[in-house]
């Protein structure tokens, strides 16, 4: 069987599996796996791997292994029941290049529920769509890639190198899963992250860095509400000076080869908001969880000393404050840009498979992108070239979140082809 007879056997069995792709897609997504309930997902997994024959690696996280590790963020919540799961196929013939598949799990809480047209974890498919939360970011992009390896096989061939399918937590916190797959020691010449991407190849994100503004006032009763501070208005104050520095940061941007032409690449976000005891008190406190995007070479510790310096300085400018400074407290991600460089082959694999799929001679659109993925994680800290393409969707974070069906297919295809192309293939 030549190179051109293998491409279309495989791309046939992805056509032939991708009803029973999308029926464990639905299974997966109707998982409420948010932050800390990722088990139930993780055992899915496992079960899937052990059907299909690979050597299943699934351990519980020891957050003190990671401490130490470059793009380490603080944990914050009940960490006791937090496992990774990962999935080696070993080759009878290593003739190829290794690869790292990776997808994550967990998913972002759903909101109000009555905002909702049909439950977040009962998953609908309708007009070419599947709705649920997760089902764009990523579930379906890691049963795909699982369906992938499937077609390879439907199709008769086999991979020529180790493959690592890997399923982690925490991308949406912390990214401390990933980071647990390589304490553990996992490395390949390649990974490849099938996030939803709109059919583009991701060639640079920001770092995100997330903190607290702990802020306090002084509580007395409404009537004499001037003579008290209020915790919640000083923390509006704190909120639009780091607008202001969202503001500065977004005029660095301009300098930067990737970001330059991308509007309001840095996003500052408060995201939550605590505070006060009773509606006829003055608030005493008041909490603000905060995000904040740096861009792929700024330190994260010196975007840390301008987010203190930008909080000392407003402080310093409020009655109350000025006396009784805010605490700022580091409460999750604080990790680094990154930009795919040094993947000349593992790309040029990659636009062979996109080729045969989306056609365009193998040129892959590409772009930046203002959010994070776990890519950084292998690439910064041992050099491991990661890709990280997708299918297409919409309302990821928010409400009645969809992933596209047909970009489903043809990202699995590409996937698929790439698997074939990167690791080699021989007949069974």
């Amino acid at each position: 069987m030549n190179a051109t007879e293998n491409k279309q056997k495989i791309l046939d069995a992805v056509d032939a599996a991708f009803d029973a792709q999308l029926a464990t897609t639905r299974d997966f997504v109707a998982i409420p796996s948010t932050r800390g309930a990722e088990g139930p997902c993780q055992d899915m997994i496992g079960d899937l791997l052990r059907q299909r024959g690979y050597e299943v690696d699934d351990w519980h996280i020891d957050v003190e292994d990671l401490k130490d590790l470059r793009g380490f963020g603080p944990i914050e919540h009940d960490f006791s029941r937090a496992r990774t799961v990962v999935g080696t196929y070993r080759p009878q013939n290593n003739a190829g290049k290794s690869l790292i598949l990776q997808g994550h799990c967990d998913v972002v809480p759903v909101g109000p529920l009555d905002m909702w047209e049909n439950p977040p974890f009962s998953p609908v498919i309708k007009d070419g769509r599947m709705y649920g939360r997760g089902a764009c970011d990523m579930k379906s992009g890691t049963i795909g890639a699982l369906y992938a390896l499937d077609a390879i096989k439907a199709a008769g061939l086999r991979p020529t190198a180790r493959i690592h399918f890997q399923s982690v937590i925490e991308e949406e916190s912390t990214g401390v899963g990933a980071l647990s797959t390589l304490q553990r020691g996992y490395r390949a010449d390649a990974c490849f992250i099938p996030e939803p991407t709109f059919g583009k190849m991701i060639r640079s994100q920001v770092g995100v860095i997330w903190f607290r503004l702990k802020v306090r006032g002084f509580p007395v009763h409404v009537y004499e509400a001037g003579s008290g501070a209020n915790a919640i208005m000083a923390a509006y104050h704190l909120i639009h000076s780091l607008q202001k520095l969202e503001a500065e940061w977004n005029e660095r941007a301009k300098r930067d080869h990737h970001f330059g032409t991308v509007n309001h690449p840095i996003n500052f976000n408060p995201g939550i908001i605590k505070g006060g005891d009773w509606a006829s008190s003055v608030p005493a406190w008041c909490d603000v969880d905060c995000r904040i995007a740096i861009l792929p070479g700024w330190s994260v510790a010196d975007a840390q000393s301008e987010i203190m310096a930008c909080v000392s300085a407003a402080a310093r400018d409020h009655r109350f404050l000025s006396n009784n400074p805010p605490q700022v407290e580091w409460s999750g991600f604080l990790s680094e840009g990154y930009e795919l460089k040094d993947s000349a082959a593992p790309e040029a694999a990659f636009g062979k498979a996109f080729a045969a799929v989306y056609g365009g001679g193998g040129a892959v659109p590409e772009q930046a992108f203002t959010a994070l993925t776990d890519t950084r994680f292998y690439g910064l800290n041992y050099n491991i070239p990661s890709l990280c393409f997708g299918a297409s969707g919409e309302a990821m974070h928010g409400f009645n979140e969809y992933v596209d069906l047909e970009s489903l297919r043809k990202s699995t295809k590409a996937t698929a082809l790439f698997i074939a192309e990167w690791c080699g293939v021989e007949a069974i």
